[in-house]
């Protein structure tokens, strides 16, 4: 008998860049991106970074593709297989309208159906800004849409998003996540979950991108490296994360900047200082990066309290925390009369806060990104 032409599925999301304040540095399992500690971090608003992923399945796709930014990847990879393993293992079955006519397919039928997916970044890849963070939180939760998956336990998603890029599964909420190291050895209980969603404390946030270039040690080789020599690393796990991470949920909770802005400070700090810790050193700030260091502390003190934060990732880039309004203004004039990446404007800056330290010459900075904290992935309407 003649079968029936089973339906495509196409689904298009988008998903967001996190940046950690509690910093993630070290894994405990290398296998299942199981991490040593725990971390925080905030959603920042898709307006200015995303990555835009869109599948297709169909059972008459010889096999699973995957095209990143226009050109076909190895969807081979380890980490593109795991996901799509275990996003496959929990289909069950799938509802298709088309014209007002529902087909149900079933858990057979899909294990039929190959993808292809096709993912793009708004960003520089490999920039130093978290372009697989928000590219596997996307793949999986374009995935999870397309074949209907409910979340047997709160976070199960992001445990899937965390086999692909561990700091990916913080992508999967808006506004402020943790993502917990878990206790189990199958680390089924490391997954992420909101502290609070991005109409709580949607502070403003400017990335000053120092260069585009490419890093020269990567998240994942550097990490490792930390945790087979850093003793500081050990210290910071048993330690200093454990009862940071407490501070930062109050102050979070609380709206407290003060205390938020000090322990975000401290805590890229001590990450940096474990990267120098490591053996041999590892250098991600560049002289750029330690004047806007400079320059905060400096800003900071002209107030006479806490007004900005910095913190940095494996990178030179630097992303700064301010309250909105008219402190978010003077930090943004700040930071183009001291890094500017066009011709010197007239500065409306107050002539003290233009004698902090000597202004850098043009071409330090590709460019300051003006951003906020924002919702988690959404899903494009066809």
């Amino acid at each position: 008998k003649k079968r029936r032409r089973m339906a495509n599925i196409s689904v298009t999301t988008t998903a967001p860049v996190n940046i950690a304040v509690l910093k993630y540095w070290g894994k405990r399992d290398e296998e299942l991106l199981l991490p040593l500690h725990t971390s925080i971090s905030a959603t920042l608003d898709q307006a200015d970074l995303k990555t835009t992923t869109s599948v297709t399945a169909s059972p008459s796709f010889e096999e699973d593709e995957l095209w990143l930014n226009g050109k076909k990847e190895n969807v081979n990879s380890k980490r593109i297989q795991n996901v799509l393993s275990e996003i496959r293992k929990r289909i069950q079955e799938v509802t298709i309208e088309e014209n007002g006519v529902k087909t149900v397919l079933n858990r057979e039928q899909l294990l039929t159906y190959k993808v292809h997916v096709h993912s793009e970044n708004n960003f520089p890849t490999a920039s130093g800004l978290a372009s697989s963070a928000s590219g596997y939180a996307c793949l999986v939760f374009t995935l999870a849409t397309a074949f209907q998956i409910k979340e047997a336990f709160p976070g199960e998603l992001t445990a899937i998003a965390r086999v692909g890029s561990g700091s990916a599964c913080r992508s999967l909420y808006g506004g402020w996540v943790q993502w917990l190291s878990g206790e189990k050895e199958n680390g089924e209980d490391s997954v992420a979950l909101q502290l609070a969603d991005e109409t709580h404390w949607p502070l403003e946030i400017f990335i000053v991108v120092v260069n585009k270039g490419q890093k020269e040690v990567s998240s994942t080789s550097g990490m490792q490296t930390s945790v087979e020599t850093s003793d500081l690393l050990k210290y910071r796990t048993s330690d200093v994360v454990p009862k940071r991470a407490e501070v930062f949920k109050k102050a979070i909770q609380d709206k407290d900047f003060a205390t938020f802005a000090e322990h975000t400070m401290k805590d890229s700090n001590s990450f940096h200082s474990v990267c120098l810790d490591t053996y041999p050193p590892i250098f991600y700030l560049n002289d750029t990066s330690k004047k806007i260091i400079h320059l905060i502390h400096e800003y900071n003190a002209y107030h006479g309290c806490l007004k900005a934060a910095y913190t940095f990732d494996a990178g030179p880039n630097c992303v700064i925390f301010v309250e909105p309004g008219q402190n978010a203004n003077e930090v943004k004039e700040l930071l183009n009369f001291y890094f500017p990446t066009e011709g010197g404007a007239e500065s409306t800056l107050d002539a003290k806060l233009q004698n902090l330290m000597s202004p850098l010459s043009k071409g330090h900075i590709e460019r300051i990104i003006h951003t906020r904290v924002g919702p988690g992935p959404q899903v494009v309407p066809q």
